[in-house]
């Protein structure tokens, strides 16, 4: 499973766009909050994961938010998104 989280990181990283716990969970098969619990503390390369309402990384400090969280309005919201990308 650690595996799999690596990967979806890594590309919302390369590809510097904001993605829904929701439909990160959706793509791996677990539940948000068992995504949240693997991701572990908050850092600035998991703040890409955000609430499907605010769109905004929960519980994170400024200084613990990508330098770049902000640079598209675009979300990912869905794990076919992923999938497809990911081939997950």
């Amino acid at each position: 499973m650690q595996e799999k989280i690596t990967i979806i990181v890594d590309y919302i990283n390369s590809v510097k766009t904001r993605c829904t716990y929701n439909a990160a969970a959706e793509a791996l098969g677990i539940t948000p909050q068992a995504l949240k619990k693997q991701l572990g503390e908050a850092r600035p390369e998991i703040s890409w994961f955000v609430s499907p309402t605010s769109g905004e990384p929960m519980r994170y400090a400024d200084n613990e938010k990508h330098a770049e969280l902000y640079r598209t309005k675009r979300i990912i919201t869905s794990a076919s998104v992923l999938k497809r990308n990911l081939d997950l």
